[in-house]
């Protein structure tokens, strides 16, 4: 994807979104200065263009159950595609992690993996991640809050 030119209009249609995804275009248009056709046209081109990609429910993962989250960074023994093709597979079919990226540096991987309990975490670090052929090297580290969270950066 390219880069897109918004303008500031459409950058208070983005906050406002990102603020409250289940606002309807007639609060945003009260919000923004413009009549609610024109703010439907810039919602859909930005969800055309792929500055949008998407509207979820945002979850507390603690009131569901799952009050352990666990970053743990994973080095392969080979860092050739058909390995990381492997290991994104894998990581892919696992609920406990819920986010995976490809890294730079010491490792090629750090994840986020939530559980419900401590047990539950070395229960999936020893029965599951250990396992996936071409995992050498893992290393958890455990955070003990939140500073700052989001989803994306605002312009």
């Amino acid at each position: 994807m390219t880069n897109v030119q918004i303008d500031g209009i459409d950058a208070r249609i983005l906050r406002h979104l990102h603020k409250s995804g289940r606002a309807s275009v007639q609060e945003i248009s009260d919000q923004v200065g413009l009549s609610p056709s024109p703010v439907a046209r810039r919602i859909r081109a930005l969800e055309e263009s792929g500055v949008i990609t998407g509207y979820a429910a945002l979850l507390d993962e603690t009131a569901l159950g799952y009050g352990v989250s666990v970053f743990v960074s994973v080095q392969l023994d080979r860092q050739v595609d058909e390995a990381l093709a492997k290991f994104e597979t894998a990581v892919r079919a696992f609920p406990e992690v819920v986010d995976c990226w490809l890294m730079t540096g010491s490792r090629d991987y750090l994840l986020r993996v939530v559980t419900a309990s401590l047990a539950d975490f070395e229960s999936f670090l020893t029965g599951r991640l250990t396992r996936v052929p071409g995992v050498s090297t893992i290393e958890s580290s455990i955070p003990l809050r939140r500073v700052k969270g989001g989803i994306s950066r605002m312009p």
